[in-house]
């Protein structure tokens, strides 16, 4: 059995129900109004059920940034040239870029990982070298990978999560991206599990104009049209119009769920991994927390498949894992309402109820 079908299997259907119901049950009996904390009070539950108790800890936070490069950018998706891609990546490792700075903030250590970057890195470099070709071809004439590829892909994410776990267990996971052109393959992947039309999938990326706009609703269009992805295989939705570093985060998603760990996922990009993951394995979605809600309008539309609400709405539109290190904050803070907010019974309030 290949790692992906042994992480999958891995993968509890159901979370703790005691551990659910228990962290309910004191919600409801804190000394404040019942569900007056919202959404808060949903997330802390979910957090309890996840780790089997009431009083969680996200101490050790992990953000993996996954980077690729993508050949139908020769068909001027975007504004900006692939050589970005290596020079955003050296940012990471040296701590300069928005994701490094936000995920300092919230308490969380930022790395990145080559999943299939046009450039060769240093061996030395503080990355995750998990190469597995340079950069996807140009689906607008061929498969994106091959199949083999396309698992590869995933099966990195999910030996990152390994490695992680073994220098120390890892509280709770955020995902993030960098690749130019990228957008371009996400809209493909959800418009090819949806069947929604390219056009009301589709945003603007880095910032293009009406012109290229267009001509980037064309390129996907042809690239599903001359590979006809089946969205009843995952697998091949994401060989013919994906990305390698969508794979990559798809593989942590199943990683951390196989290990029981949250998992929080960025933008438009994490959150086709994040896709991919659960058309993969359903039950993966318990593990799953929607970070928060892209300017790009695709992203919406994966969260209604999903089944998953964004925690925020900053109008961002980076990637970089910037959304999911600000909403790890709200996560942390959430598990402090479960704990440590008294009940009626604790403070002596009595007859509050």
């Amino acid at each position: 059995m290949r790692l992906l079908d042994q992480t999958i299997a891995s993968i509890k259907p159901t979370l703790n129900e005691d551990a659910f119901h228990a962290a309910k049950e004191r919600l409801a009996n804190q000394a404040k109004p019942a569900g007056s904390l919202g959404v808060m009070e949903d997330i802390a539950a979910r957090l309890a059920a996840i780790k089997g108790a009431i009083d969680v800890k996200l101490s050790n936070k992990r953000i993996v940034t996954c980077a690729g490069d993508h050949g139908v950018t020769e068909e001027g998706v975007s504004l900006f040239p692939s050589e970005v891609t290596p020079q955003m990546v050296y940012n990471f490792a040296r701590n300069g870029a928005s994701v490094n700075v936000i995920a300092k903030h919230a308490g969380a250590f930022v790395k990145a990982a080559d999943i299939g970057v046009n450039f060769d890195f240093e061996p030395d470099l503080p990355i995750f070298h998990k190469k597995v070709r340079y950069g996807t071809a140009n689906f607008t004439r061929e498969p994106a990978m091959s199949r083999k590829e396309a698992i590869l892909s995933i099966e990195a994410g999910i030996d990152i999560v390994n490695e992680l776990e073994a220098e120390a267990r890892v509280d709770i996971l955020g995902t993030g991206d960098m690749g130019i052109g990228n957008t371009t393959p996400s809209s493909a992947i959800i418009a090819a599990f949806s069947g929604i039309a390219v056009e009301k999938l589709t945003g603007r990326g880095t910032g293009i104009d009406d012109r290229m706009l267009e001509n980037k609703i064309a390129v996907i269009k042809k690239g599903l049209s001359l590979h006809r992805p089946d969205p009843s295989d995952p697998i091949d939705v994401l060989s013919k119009v994906g990305g390698l570093e969508i794979g990559a985060l798809a593989g942590l998603v199943l990683g951390a769920a196989a290990r029981g760990i949250p998992v929080v996922c960025d933008g438009l990009i994490s959150t086709a991994g994040a896709l991919i993951a659960c058309e993969l394995c359903p039950a993966a979605k318990n593990y799953l927390f929607a970070g928060h809600k892209s300017v790009e309008i695709g992203h919406a539309f994966m969260h209604e498949r999903l089944g998953l609400e964004p925690l925020i709405d900053l109008k961002f539109r980076l990637g970089e894992g910037t959304g999911a290190a600000v909403c790890m904050e709200l996560l942390d803070l959430a598990t402090r309402i479960l704990a440590d907010i008294k009940t009626f019974e604790e403070v002596g309030i009595r007859n509050a109820q």
